[in-house]
C-alpha cells in the first residue's frame, strides 16, 4: 500500500508565530515513518480573504480563486495534523477561517494537532476537534502537546532555546501515538471511502 498522505496544516499565520519550530521538528520526526507521508502546508502560501461566499462549498462551488486553490491543496491529502496555538482558549482565527473555506475536501479522514501553549493549547484543540466533526472528518484521541514549562522551555519569544531537541525525550511517546492513530484512522476512512 502506498504511504497515507498526511498535510501538517501551519494554523498561524502571525509574522511572530512558533509554529514553525515544533512544525519543522515533526516533520522531522515523521520523515522516515514507513506509512506516512508528511507535507508542510502553510497557510500564509494560500492568501486567504476572510470567508465570504454565499455557502459552503458543500452546497455550491466557491467562487473566489484563493479558495479554490486551498480546496483543491486540501483535498490531495489523507488526513491532517494541525499545528495550533492557544488564542484566549481557541484556535487562530486564520486557521478558523481557512478551515470554512472548504468542507468537501476535509469530509471522512482523520485530523490531529501538534498542539502549544500554557495548557499546551488543550482548550483550543478542543475546539478544533469540534470543528473538524462538523467538517465529517475523524479526530483523533492522540495528539502533541507542547505545555507549560516545555513550552517555555524552547519559545524563543518567552526566553527558550527555539531548540526543540530540549524537550523531545518528553514528546516522543505523543508523537507515536499520534502517528498510530493516523495510520490506523487512514487506512480505514481511505479504505471506506474507495
Amino acid at each position: 500500500m502506498t504511504k497515507l498522505r498526511i498535510a501538517l496544516v501551519i494554523g498561524t499565520t502571525r509574522a511572530t508565530r512558533f509554529a514553525d519550530i515544533p512544525a519543522d521538528w515533526l516533520l522531522d520526526q515523521l520523515k522516515d515513518h514507513p506509512d506516512l507521508a508528511v507535507e508542510k502546508v502553510d497557510l500564509r502560501d494560500f492568501n486567504l480573504p476572510l470567508f465570504d461566499e454565499p455557502a459552503s462549498n458543500l452546497w455550491m462551488p466557491s467562487s473566489d480563486p484563493a479558495a479554490v486553490a486551498w480546496q483543491k491543496k486540501i483535498g490531495e491529502f489523507d488526513g491532517y495534523i494541525f499545528t495550533v496555538a492557544e488564542y484566549n482558549r481557541s484556535i487562530p482565527g486564520a486557521l478558523k477561517n481557512a478551515m470554512d473555506q472548504a468542507y468537501n475536501e476535509w469530509n471522512k479522514k482523520p485530523m490531529s494537532a501538534i498542539a502549544y501553549g500554557g495548557t499546551g493549547a488543550a482548550r483550543a484543540l478542543e475546539h478544533l476537534r469540534n470543528i473538524s466533526v462538523e467538517l465529517q472528518m475523524v479526530p483523533a484521541r492522540n495528539a502533541v502537546h507542547i505545555a507549560a514549562g516545555d513550552f517555555f522551555k524552547v519559545h524563543p519569544g518567552m526566553g527558550g532555546s527555539g531548540n526543540m531537541a530540549d524537550i523531545e525525550e518528553n514528546l516522543k511517546g505523543s508523537v507515536k501515538a499520534m502517528a498510530d492513530d493516523l495510520v490506523w484512522w487512514g487506512k480505514a476512512t481511505k479504505a471506506a471511502r474507495g
